[in-house]
């Protein structure tokens, strides 16, 4: 006779998730629990919570990708657990990531041969790129100065203010002065000739942006590259260039083909790029590309035998993730040349259409450049009754992200709105969000009325204030007139 027992069910199988005991308490925030969880419970109490976050297609703050093909994301989940650093195990997904240097480089003109090796590495964004060439560019100078008998002490970097805050990271975490040419209102991004001004002997390169994240214009590479030919040659200085292209970088060769930025000048020795923003891949990748092998000192070049294999590596982390790399190897040969150019195309056409509805409301002045990267800065023509940063807040309740920021120095007394227009922005989301941003300016203006109606009681009335509105300024004082009245007539408290 067999005996059989009975073996209770754990209150994680009797009750659904939303009737369990795992939603009835708050989640740890500071220790770890004792106890686990079922992992139904945690992936919907993690799920629930990230509701509350902004929709990342509605994220107008953000030049990131934030859309891919479903095949793209499939590649990218099945490399998820893949380790980029173990080369030798991964040889593939190495040979891509070289693939993806070589075409970048050819991409921006770089002196090598059809079948040469570029000289680059791919990073977890423009950040630590930037990291990377700027510590070549210390280590080039540091070991001029010693074979000219001189001090390598107080190196400096010479840039706009409107460069992004890892240049002052690097700065700050590498001992090098970073030397900035100031802005001035109607003029948004470094002048190359005050910044062949400060450069110095010092000076180890001088850092110029290809798309500012203030305005999206593109700096003149071209002008300062002949300036500092030009000064190197009185002084017998080689002062070198760096461009910035982490927002540009994937956005001129294909809208501005004949614009000269890249290794076309000869003193732009390094170049680097954002693969997740205008690279189209998902967050993180980024990508730094050298002139040639001369550029980049061999002594910052490690050769590591950890996993079985010499391994050469020139970054600031070990371990990374293969997917993104892969991601971009997708991008490349999937769209090709003349899929980037349409993708590049329909932004910039886009970024059109939303210049064009804004210039009809007439409130706005326009601080973007039709050439650069496709986004839209714009300011306020009248900042005395609402400000740009009550229009950035009223947009959010529609799901719009927009960023509202004041320019830097010498221009922070201007106050700014940014869209920036990505791949995933279509014609029609451009159409909505200018009726949105009407809608918000009436509420505004409507705010004003109001608070105006108050000379009403002395003596005036609504209909005199709103004499001498506009037409759509006096639609909305009918509205509030309606509003009003329905106010005084109801017994709702």
């Amino acid at each position: 006779m067999v005996i059989s027992t009975t073996i209770a069910d754990s209150d994680q199988n009797l009750h659904s998730t939303f009737a369990s005991r795992y939603v009835r308490t708050s989640l740890p925030r500071f220790k770890m629990a004792d106890q686990s969880i079922p992992k139904d419970a945690a992936y919907q109490i993690i799920s629930d919570e990230l509701m509350l976050d902004g929709n990342p297609r509605l994220n107008l703050a953000s030049f990131v990708t934030t859309w891919m093909e479903p095949e793209c994301d499939k590649l990218i989940m099945s490399s998820l657990n893949k380790n980029y650093v173990d080369m030798d195990e991964y040889p593939v997904t190495t040979e891509l990531q070289n693939r993806c240097v070589n075409m970048i480089a050819h991409l921006f003109h770089a002196p090598i041969g059809e079948d040469d090796a570029a000289v680059g590495v791919g990073t977890v964004g423009s950040s630590e790129a930037i990291m990377l060439a700027g510590l070549a560019f210390k280590r080039k100078w540091q070991a001029k100065r010693k074979s000219q008998g001189k001090s390598c002490e107080n190196p400096n970097i010479v840039t706009g203010s409107n460069v992004q805050v890892c240049w002052e990271k690097f700065a700050r975490y590498f001992e090098v002065e970073l030397k900035e040419v100031k802005l001035k209102e109607g003029y948004y991004v470094m002048d190359p000739e005050k910044a062949v001004e400060m450069v110095d002997e010092n000076t180890i390169c001088v850092a110029t942006i290809l798309g500012s994240t203030m305005n999206g214009e593109f700096e003149d590479v071209k002008l300062l590259n002949d300036l500092l030919m030009k000064k190197n040659e009185e002084t017998g200085w080689e002062t070198p260039i760096h461009v910035d292209a982490a927002s540009g970088g994937f956005v001129a060769p294909f809208l501005y083909p004949n614009l000269e930025w890249d290794f076309r000048l000869p003193l732009v020795k390094s170049v680097n790029v954002s693969g997740h923003k205008y690279g189209l891949v998902y967050a993180g990748v980024g990508w730094v590309v050298w002139r040639t092998k001369d550029d980049l000192p061999d002594e910052l070049v490690f050769h590591i035998n950890y996993l079985g294999s010499d391994q050469p590596t020139f970054t600031l982390n070990f371990s990374k993730g293969s997917s993104q790399i892969i991601a971009q190897y997708y991008q490349f040969i999937r769209l090709g040349f003349e899929g980037y150019k349409d993708i590049m195309t329909n932004c910039h056409e886009n970024t059109m259409v939303l210049k064009e509805g804004l210039e009809k409301m007439g409130k706005f002045n326009i601080i973007s450049k039709d050439i650069g990267v496709p986004l839209l800065a714009f300011s306020l023509k009248d900042s005395s009754k609402y400000t740009v940063f009550n229009i950035s807040e009223s947009l959010r309740r529609f799901g719009w992200i927009v960023p509202a920021y004041t320019m830097p120095p010498d221009a922070q007394h201007i106050s700014v709105l940014r869209v920036v227009i990505r791949e995933d922005f279509s014609h029609s989301l451009a159409d909505r969000l200018i009726a949105d941003i009407i809608k918000v300016v009436h509420e505004l203006e409507g705010v004003r009325f109001t608070a105006n109606t108050s000379g009403a009681r002395d003596g005036g009335t609504v209909e005199h204030v709103e004499h001498g509105l506009r037409p759509m300024e006096r639609g909305i004082a009918k509205y509030l007139r309606r509003f009003i009245h329905g106010k005084k007539t109801s017994s709702v408290c």
